[in-house]
């Protein structure tokens, strides 16, 4: 089983599901082509999306288009059922910066067929995360920035406050949907900026004088 940790902490968190969300920006929506949806887009990962190897991401021998996607994560911290908006935050028990990594040409191609894109957003090593920080360090998470570099020239640099669902409408639809449990992940979503990596690439994502992350692309 995978598992996260906390900054300066040894206390490990072993992960249950990892729900991911789409088009959670207005700009990502727009440079995907896509339209602004009414509900969270849901798509799940493994834990074994979690990389085995700290600090590397293996490019994918069946696949030649890997992107980048920066984002905060949210983890769980105790079970959660139909929960409502005003009582969602209190199942938070920290937050990380992550990468959706995804292999782009496959799900483009799945795109056009029709088909579920599952593959290309769900193989191995493909939700790199950091540390993660407890709330209370925080302050408000819907004020936070995200960014991330390759090869140390910025790719991708938002703010939280531009989510379209924010994190109490995420917790609380998920929870109709899910029972959320201790450990589970939630991938809010990326801003605009995503593009390629190649192997040898080197991506830092930050969330902003809190928590950071660096791997390599291998």
């Amino acid at each position: 089983m995978r598992s996260v940790t906390f900054a300066h902490s040894p206390h490990a968190v072993t992960v249950g599901k990892i729900l991911c969300l789409g088009r959670n920006y207005v700009a990502h929506a727009a440079e995907m082509g896509a339209e602004v949806p009414p509900l969270p887009v849901v798509f799940l990962k493994p834990s074994s999306a979690l990389p085995a190897e700290p600090g590397k991401v293996r490019f994918p021998a069946f696949a030649h288009e890997l992107h980048h996607e920066v984002e905060l994560v949210v983890l769980i911290g105790s079970k959660a059922k139909n929960v409502s908006r005003n009582d969602a935050m209190a199942h938070v028990a920290g937050y990380a910066v992550g990468l959706d990594m995804t292999l782009r040409d496959l799900q483009a191609e799945a795109k056009k067929k029709g088909l579920p894109w599952t593959v290309a957003k769900a193989f191995d090593d493909s939700a790199p995360l950091s540390p993660f920080v407890g709330p209370e360090k925080i302050g408000d998470p819907h004020e936070l920035v995200v960014s991330l570099r390759v090869n140390g020239a910025v790719r991708q640099r938002s703010s939280t406050g531009l989510m379209i669902f924010r994190i109490p409408e995420i917790i609380a639809y998920l929870s109709t949907v899910f029972t959320l449990d201790p450990g589970d992940l939630i991938f809010t979503g990326t801003p605009e900026g995503v593009g390629p990596v190649a192997r040898g690439d080197v991506l830092e994502a930050e969330l902003e004088g809190l928590s950071s992350l660096r791997v390599e692309i291998i």
